[in-house]
């Protein structure tokens, strides 16, 4: 009996001794997505950006992981920071971080770990004390004037001609002032192939509670005043920026959106179109340089700039919900900006708050906020 007991006790210490090894034992990731300001699911930048990492990863075998880092849309440096840190944790090779605001955390992080790469979309190059490029980053960006451009070109063609746009960041974000910019002069050159007269398209335009990108009443209600006073369509240039716009489109029979980034289409039968850039197609697409042993010759210290040449920006065209506008008007335009037949202009300005620099248009008038 003494025999058994003894024997019992050894294989429960033992199971313990195992249980306990299992518990400690760290799951690694080596893809890791840290999120931009917002939910991950947020129907625009960071869920393209995770769709893009998801769907590599799952094709050829990899391990991944998102990171949201810590006060969601008041995340600090040193949120970004410690999310990227737990990510090289646990096990992170490669590091995918969307949105300007991730270069300060990038860079510290970039330095302290240079067999890590990172991939800074809708960055720049990031540089060193000595201000070289950090080898172990890229960066894409993308030419969201393009698609702002076939945007707010198909609402005219469509028949709307009262516009809004509402944009993230505070005027301060270079890809939302693109897509805005694009905008508006896509509206302008519809107004013009159709000879309307000047003034005949209006496009309400402000920055106004979209600082941080997130829902909030405050620009519910800004932008139900813009549909209860005639605004048509509003282009939603913000990621969770979008529930607010689709909440005040709701509550005004008649209204409708534009969506950004990814085809929102499925978000609401009230997206007209969406302005969208390749977010899952480029993240992909530089998965498979890093893993295919090309991150020194195509990718290190380097940024890529894609557009309508690489299929990286546009309209999904099949979902659209515009009559008036028709795929073949689409691809015709798609293809002269492909070509650079039409090139949208970008030249905004560092902080695009005010209303200056968006006068000048020969038919539209920017009603700025």
């Amino acid at each position: 009996m003494k025999k058994v007991l003894s024997l019992t006790l050894c294989l429960l210490m033992m199971l313990s001794v195992l249980g306990l090894a299992a518990c400690n034992k760290t799951d690694t990731y080596e893809i890791a997505v840290v999120t931009d300001v917002g939910q991950l699911m947020d129907k625009g930048f960071n869920q393209g950006t995770w769709e893009g990492a998801e769907s590599y990863a799952l094709a050829n075998g990899k391990t991944y992981k998102y990171y949201q880092p810590a006060n969601g849309s008041d995340a600090t440096d040193n949120d970004r920071i410690a999310a990227m840190r737990q990510a090289i944790t646990n096990g992170a090779k490669i590091i995918i971080a969307p949105g300007f605001l991730q270069a300060t955390a990038m860079t510290t992080v970039a330095k302290e770990n240079p067999d890590v790469k990172f991939v800074f979309i809708d960055g720049w190059t990031l540089t060193d004390d000595d201000g070289n490029p950090l080898p172990n980053v890229t960066a894409v960006v993308y030419k969201e004037q393009e698609s702002g451009y076939l945007a707010g070109y198909a609402a005219v063609m469509g028949g709307y001609r009262k516009l809004g746009y509402t944009g993230g960041g505070g005027g301060t974000n270079p890809a939302c002032n693109r897509f805005g910019y694009g905008f508006v002069q896509g509206a302008d050159a519809a107004a013009k192939d159709l000879g309307l007269e000047a003034g005949a398209v209006t496009v309400k335009y402000s920055y106004q509670h979209g600082a941080n990108f997130s829902a909030s009443p405050e620009l519910q209600a800004q932008i139900n005043g813009w549909y209860s006073g005639g605004t048509e369509v509003v282009f939603a240039c913000g990621g969770s920026m979008f529930e607010s716009v689709k909440a005040a489109a709701e509550a005004n029979p008649g209204s409708k959106i534009i969506g950004v980034d990814v085809d929102q289409s499925f978000a609401s039968e009230l997206v007209i179109t969406s302005a969208v850039k390749g977010l899952k197609e480029s993240v992909a697409k530089v998965l498979d340089q890093y893993y295919n042993g090309k991150w020194e010759s195509d990718l290190s210290g380097k940024t890529q700039n894609l557009g309508a040449a690489d299929d990286a920006t546009g309209l999904p065209i099949a979902t659209s919900r515009i009559d008036g506008f028709t795929a073949e008007q689409y691809n015709e335009l798609f293809a002269k900006i492909k070509s650079g037949a039409v090139t949208p202009k970008a030249d905004v300005p560092t902080d695009a708050n005010n209303g200056e620099w968006l006068k000048g248009f020969e038919i539209v008038i920017v009603e700025f906020e």
